[in-house]
Protein backbone atom coordinates (compact mmCIF):
# COMPACT_ATOMS: atom_id res chain seq x y z
CA UNK A 1 0.00 0.00 0.00
CA UNK A 2 2.92 2.35 0.56
CA UNK A 3 3.55 2.50 -3.20
CA UNK A 4 -0.12 2.99 -4.09
CA UNK A 5 -1.44 6.42 -5.02
CA UNK A 6 -3.74 7.55 -2.24
CA UNK A 7 -6.91 9.08 -3.73
CA UNK A 8 -9.53 8.34 -1.09
CA UNK A 9 -9.60 9.04 2.61
CA UNK A 10 -10.51 5.58 3.88
CA UNK A 11 -11.11 6.78 7.45
CA UNK A 12 -13.66 9.32 6.20
CA UNK A 13 -15.36 6.67 4.09
CA UNK A 14 -15.68 4.38 7.12
CA UNK A 15 -17.28 7.24 9.05
CA UNK A 16 -19.71 7.77 6.17
CA UNK A 17 -20.69 4.09 6.29
CA UNK A 18 -21.04 4.11 10.09
CA UNK A 19 -23.16 7.25 9.99
CA UNK A 20 -25.58 5.77 7.49
CA UNK A 21 -25.73 2.19 8.78
CA UNK A 22 -28.86 2.77 10.88
CA UNK A 23 -30.80 4.27 7.96
CA UNK A 24 -29.50 2.02 5.16
CA UNK A 25 -32.90 0.49 4.38
CA UNK A 26 -34.34 3.92 3.56
CA UNK A 27 -31.63 4.64 1.00
CA UNK A 28 -30.70 1.20 -0.37
CA UNK A 29 -32.68 1.36 -3.64
CA UNK A 30 -29.51 1.45 -5.77
CA UNK A 31 -27.77 -1.29 -3.84
CA UNK A 32 -30.93 -3.44 -3.98
CA UNK A 33 -31.27 -2.96 -7.75
CA UNK A 34 -27.62 -3.88 -8.34
CA UNK A 35 -27.83 -6.88 -5.99
CA UNK A 36 -30.79 -8.25 -7.96
CA UNK A 37 -28.86 -7.84 -11.20
CA UNK A 38 -25.88 -9.75 -9.81
CA UNK A 39 -28.08 -12.54 -8.47
CA UNK A 40 -29.80 -12.80 -11.85
CA UNK A 41 -26.40 -13.44 -13.41
CA UNK A 42 -25.72 -16.21 -10.91
CA UNK A 43 -28.87 -17.99 -12.07
CA UNK A 44 -27.27 -18.44 -15.49
CA UNK A 45 -24.38 -20.43 -13.94
CA UNK A 46 -25.27 -24.11 -13.46
CA UNK A 47 -23.37 -24.87 -10.28
CA UNK A 48 -23.54 -24.52 -6.52
CA UNK A 49 -21.41 -22.39 -4.23
CA UNK A 50 -21.10 -24.04 -0.80
CA UNK A 51 -19.43 -21.01 0.81
CA UNK A 52 -19.84 -17.47 -0.53
CA UNK A 53 -18.61 -14.06 0.63
CA UNK A 54 -20.37 -10.78 -0.08
CA UNK A 55 -18.51 -7.51 0.45
CA UNK A 56 -20.28 -4.21 0.99
CA UNK A 57 -23.40 -5.32 2.84
CA UNK A 58 -24.72 -7.50 5.65
CA UNK A 59 -25.47 -11.16 4.92
CA UNK A 60 -28.80 -10.73 6.71
CA UNK A 61 -29.74 -7.97 4.24
CA UNK A 62 -28.87 -10.03 1.17
CA UNK A 63 -30.19 -13.41 2.37
CA UNK A 64 -33.91 -12.69 1.73
CA UNK A 65 -33.06 -11.62 -1.83
CA UNK A 66 -31.43 -14.96 -2.59
CA UNK A 67 -34.64 -17.02 -2.31
CA UNK A 68 -32.76 -20.07 -3.54
CA UNK A 69 -31.11 -18.20 -6.42
CA UNK A 70 -27.48 -18.60 -7.39
CA UNK A 71 -26.79 -21.93 -5.71
CA UNK A 72 -25.39 -20.26 -2.56
CA UNK A 73 -25.51 -22.55 0.48
CA UNK A 74 -23.73 -20.51 3.19
CA UNK A 75 -23.27 -16.74 2.92
CA UNK A 76 -20.68 -14.74 4.88
CA UNK A 77 -20.54 -10.94 4.67
CA UNK A 78 -17.82 -8.35 5.21
CA UNK A 79 -18.23 -4.60 5.50
CA UNK A 80 -16.57 -1.61 7.13
CA UNK A 81 -19.32 -1.47 9.77
CA UNK A 82 -20.69 -4.02 12.21
CA UNK A 83 -24.01 -5.83 11.71
CA UNK A 84 -26.35 -8.12 13.62
CA UNK A 85 -25.71 -11.15 11.44
CA UNK A 86 -23.61 -13.90 13.11
CA UNK A 87 -21.93 -14.51 9.73
CA UNK A 88 -20.72 -10.93 9.39
CA UNK A 89 -17.10 -9.75 9.61
CA UNK A 90 -15.90 -6.16 10.00
CA UNK A 91 -13.03 -5.75 7.59
CA UNK A 92 -11.25 -3.67 4.97
CA UNK A 93 -11.31 -4.46 1.24
CA UNK A 94 -7.63 -3.48 1.02
CA UNK A 95 -6.66 -6.00 3.74
CA UNK A 96 -8.97 -9.03 3.50
CA UNK A 97 -9.08 -10.96 6.80
CA UNK A 98 -9.51 -14.39 5.17
CA UNK A 99 -7.27 -17.34 4.41
CA UNK A 100 -6.37 -18.20 0.83
CA UNK A 101 -8.61 -20.60 -1.14
CA UNK A 102 -11.47 -20.16 1.33
CA UNK A 103 -14.53 -19.27 -0.79
CA UNK A 104 -16.33 -20.72 -3.79
CA UNK A 105 -17.83 -17.34 -4.68
CA UNK A 106 -17.02 -13.71 -3.83
CA UNK A 107 -19.50 -10.92 -4.56
CA UNK A 108 -18.42 -7.28 -4.27
CA UNK A 109 -21.50 -5.07 -4.01
CA UNK A 110 -20.84 -1.38 -4.75
CA UNK A 111 -17.79 -1.09 -2.50
CA UNK A 112 -14.69 -1.33 -4.70
CA UNK A 113 -14.95 2.16 -6.21
CA UNK A 114 -13.74 3.52 -2.85
CA UNK A 115 -10.48 1.54 -2.59
CA UNK A 116 -7.13 3.16 -3.34
CA UNK A 117 -5.52 -0.04 -4.64
CA UNK A 118 -8.14 -1.66 -6.85
CA UNK A 119 -5.68 -4.10 -8.51
CA UNK A 120 -4.46 -5.13 -5.07
CA UNK A 121 -8.00 -5.61 -3.78
CA UNK A 122 -8.82 -7.81 -6.78
CA UNK A 123 -5.67 -9.88 -6.23
CA UNK A 124 -6.71 -10.51 -2.63
CA UNK A 125 -10.19 -11.56 -3.79
CA UNK A 126 -8.66 -13.97 -6.30
CA UNK A 127 -6.43 -15.46 -3.58
CA UNK A 128 -9.43 -15.89 -1.27
CA UNK A 129 -11.19 -17.97 -3.93
CA UNK A 130 -10.79 -21.69 -4.34
CA UNK A 131 -9.51 -22.86 -7.76
CA UNK A 132 -12.34 -22.40 -10.28
CA UNK A 133 -14.10 -20.06 -7.84
CA UNK A 134 -16.16 -17.18 -9.20
CA UNK A 135 -15.80 -13.45 -8.59
CA UNK A 136 -18.78 -11.24 -9.38
CA UNK A 137 -18.47 -7.55 -8.61
CA UNK A 138 -20.30 -4.30 -9.24
CA UNK A 139 -18.82 -0.84 -8.79
CA UNK A 140 -19.79 2.65 -9.88
CA UNK A 141 -18.12 3.76 -13.10
CA UNK A 142 -16.82 7.01 -14.52
CA UNK A 143 -20.14 8.14 -16.03
CA UNK A 144 -21.79 8.13 -12.60
CA UNK A 145 -23.30 11.49 -11.60
CA UNK A 146 -21.78 13.25 -14.60
CA UNK A 147 -24.71 15.68 -14.42
CA UNK A 148 -23.86 16.67 -10.85
CA UNK A 149 -20.17 16.92 -11.68
CA UNK A 150 -20.78 19.24 -14.63
CA UNK A 151 -23.18 21.42 -12.64
CA UNK A 152 -20.67 21.90 -9.81
CA UNK A 153 -17.87 22.72 -12.24
CA UNK A 154 -19.98 25.32 -14.05
CA UNK A 155 -21.19 26.98 -10.84
CA UNK A 156 -17.75 27.20 -9.24
CA UNK A 157 -16.08 28.46 -12.41
CA UNK A 158 -18.76 31.14 -12.76
CA UNK A 159 -18.87 32.38 -9.15
CA UNK A 160 -15.53 31.43 -7.62
CA UNK A 161 -13.10 31.53 -10.52
CA UNK A 162 -11.90 27.97 -9.91
CA UNK A 163 -13.07 24.42 -9.34
CA UNK A 164 -12.62 21.69 -6.73
CA UNK A 165 -13.23 17.90 -6.90
CA UNK A 166 -16.87 17.43 -5.88
CA UNK A 167 -17.50 13.95 -7.31
CA UNK A 168 -15.05 11.11 -6.78
CA UNK A 169 -13.03 9.73 -9.72
CA UNK A 170 -14.15 6.26 -10.79
CA UNK A 171 -13.02 3.44 -13.05
CA UNK A 172 -13.93 3.10 -16.72
CA UNK A 173 -15.50 0.01 -18.26
CA UNK A 174 -12.53 -0.53 -20.58
CA UNK A 175 -10.27 -0.81 -17.53
CA UNK A 176 -12.34 -3.56 -15.92
CA UNK A 177 -11.30 -6.65 -17.90
CA UNK A 178 -7.67 -5.50 -17.91
CA UNK A 179 -7.72 -5.11 -14.12
CA UNK A 180 -9.17 -8.61 -13.72
CA UNK A 181 -6.52 -10.06 -16.02
CA UNK A 182 -3.80 -8.19 -14.16
CA UNK A 183 -5.10 -9.64 -10.89
CA UNK A 184 -4.76 -13.18 -12.27
CA UNK A 185 -8.40 -13.98 -13.05
CA UNK A 186 -9.28 -16.31 -15.90
CA UNK A 187 -12.04 -15.59 -18.43
CA UNK A 188 -12.36 -11.91 -17.40
CA UNK A 189 -15.43 -9.96 -18.54
CA UNK A 190 -16.49 -6.37 -17.85
CA UNK A 191 -19.65 -4.60 -18.97
CA UNK A 192 -21.70 -1.65 -17.81
CA UNK A 193 -25.15 -0.14 -17.74
CA UNK A 194 -26.48 3.22 -16.57
CA UNK A 195 -29.32 3.24 -14.06
CA UNK A 196 -31.39 6.41 -14.49
CA UNK A 197 -33.06 8.04 -11.50
CA UNK A 198 -35.07 11.27 -11.28
CA UNK A 199 -35.24 13.70 -8.38
CA UNK A 200 -37.26 16.75 -7.49
CA UNK A 201 -34.05 18.81 -7.37
CA UNK A 202 -30.31 18.60 -6.77
CA UNK A 203 -30.78 18.90 -3.01
CA UNK A 204 -32.86 15.69 -2.92
CA UNK A 205 -30.15 13.94 -4.93
CA UNK A 206 -27.43 15.02 -2.51
CA UNK A 207 -29.56 13.93 0.43
CA UNK A 208 -29.81 10.46 -1.09
CA UNK A 209 -26.06 10.33 -1.69
CA UNK A 210 -25.47 11.22 1.94
CA UNK A 211 -27.96 8.58 3.08
CA UNK A 212 -26.23 5.94 0.91
CA UNK A 213 -22.81 6.86 2.28
CA UNK A 214 -21.70 7.86 -1.22
CA UNK A 215 -20.62 11.44 -0.55
CA UNK A 216 -17.17 12.67 -1.55
CA UNK A 217 -14.24 11.10 0.30
CA UNK A 218 -11.31 12.15 -1.89
CA UNK A 219 -8.21 13.43 -0.13
CA UNK A 220 -8.31 16.52 -2.34
CA UNK A 221 -11.91 17.38 -1.54
CA UNK A 222 -12.80 20.89 -0.43
CA UNK A 223 -12.57 21.14 3.37
CA UNK A 224 -14.34 24.49 3.81
CA UNK A 225 -18.09 25.11 3.70
CA UNK A 226 -19.68 25.67 0.30
CA UNK A 227 -20.88 29.19 -0.35
CA UNK A 228 -24.68 29.42 -0.39
CA UNK A 229 -24.66 31.32 -3.68
CA UNK A 230 -22.56 28.59 -5.33
CA UNK A 231 -24.83 25.84 -4.03
CA UNK A 232 -27.95 27.56 -5.30
CA UNK A 233 -26.33 28.29 -8.66
CA UNK A 234 -25.30 24.65 -9.01
CA UNK A 235 -28.89 23.53 -8.42
CA UNK A 236 -30.13 26.07 -10.96
CA UNK A 237 -27.64 24.96 -13.62
CA UNK A 238 -28.50 21.31 -12.96
CA UNK A 239 -32.21 21.93 -13.54
CA UNK A 240 -31.52 23.89 -16.72
CA UNK A 241 -29.12 21.41 -18.31
CA UNK A 242 -30.48 18.03 -17.16
CA UNK A 243 -34.26 18.25 -16.95
CA UNK A 244 -36.55 15.24 -16.67
CA UNK A 245 -40.31 14.89 -16.93
CA UNK A 246 -42.66 16.79 -14.64
CA UNK A 247 -40.06 19.40 -13.72
CA UNK A 248 -37.68 16.90 -12.15
CA UNK A 249 -33.96 16.38 -12.81
CA UNK A 250 -32.15 13.30 -14.15
CA UNK A 251 -29.20 11.51 -12.54
CA UNK A 252 -27.27 8.55 -13.92
CA UNK A 253 -25.41 5.84 -12.00
CA UNK A 254 -23.09 3.80 -14.23
CA UNK A 255 -22.69 0.29 -12.81
CA UNK A 256 -19.67 -1.68 -14.05
CA UNK A 257 -20.02 -5.43 -13.57
CA UNK A 258 -16.87 -7.54 -13.35
CA UNK A 259 -16.79 -11.32 -13.77
CA UNK A 260 -13.74 -13.52 -13.41
CA UNK A 261 -12.75 -17.03 -12.36
CA UNK A 262 -9.91 -18.23 -10.17
CA UNK A 263 -7.66 -20.24 -12.53
CA UNK A 264 -8.13 -24.00 -12.81
CA UNK A 265 -6.88 -26.62 -15.28
CA UNK A 266 -10.44 -27.51 -16.32
CA UNK A 267 -11.17 -24.04 -17.72
CA UNK A 268 -11.12 -23.17 -21.40
CA UNK A 269 -7.83 -21.78 -22.64
CA UNK A 270 -7.00 -19.92 -25.88
CA UNK A 271 -5.26 -21.96 -28.55
CA UNK A 272 -1.59 -21.36 -29.24
CA UNK A 273 -0.84 -19.51 -32.50
CA UNK A 274 -1.13 -21.87 -35.45
CA UNK A 275 -3.32 -24.42 -33.64
CA UNK A 276 -6.70 -23.26 -35.03
CA UNK A 277 -8.70 -25.85 -36.99
CA UNK A 278 -9.86 -23.28 -39.58
CA UNK A 279 -8.07 -20.38 -41.23
CA UNK A 280 -9.32 -16.81 -40.79
CA UNK A 281 -8.74 -16.15 -44.49
CA UNK A 282 -11.18 -18.96 -45.40
CA UNK A 283 -13.86 -17.54 -43.09
CA UNK A 284 -13.43 -14.11 -44.71
CA UNK A 285 -13.26 -15.55 -48.25
CA UNK A 286 -9.97 -13.82 -49.01
CA UNK A 287 -6.37 -14.70 -49.84
CA UNK A 288 -3.82 -15.27 -47.07
CA UNK A 289 -0.27 -14.04 -47.68
CA UNK A 290 2.83 -14.98 -45.66
CA UNK A 291 4.18 -12.15 -43.55
CA UNK A 292 6.05 -9.67 -45.76
CA UNK A 293 4.70 -11.06 -49.06
CA UNK A 294 1.48 -9.04 -49.27
CA UNK A 295 1.34 -7.32 -52.72
CA UNK A 296 1.56 -3.54 -52.76
CA UNK A 297 -1.48 -1.85 -54.39
CA UNK A 298 -0.70 0.00 -57.62
CA UNK A 299 -1.50 3.63 -58.24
Amino acid sequence: MSDTMQIFDRAVKRRHRQRTASQAVEYDFLRAAVADRLLDRLEDIRRTFPLALVQGCDAAWLQPRLQGRGGIETLVSMDAVSADSPLHVVGDEEFLPFAERRFDLVIALLNLHWVNDLPGALIQIRRALKPDGLFLGALLGGATLSELRQSWLAAEAELEGGVSPRVSPMAETLDGAALLQRAGFALPVADSEVIRVTYADAFRLMRDLRGMGETNATLGRRKSFTRRATLLRMAEIYKQRFPAENGRIAAGFEVITLTGWSPHDSQQKPLRPGMAANRLAAALDTVEYPLGDRPVPKG
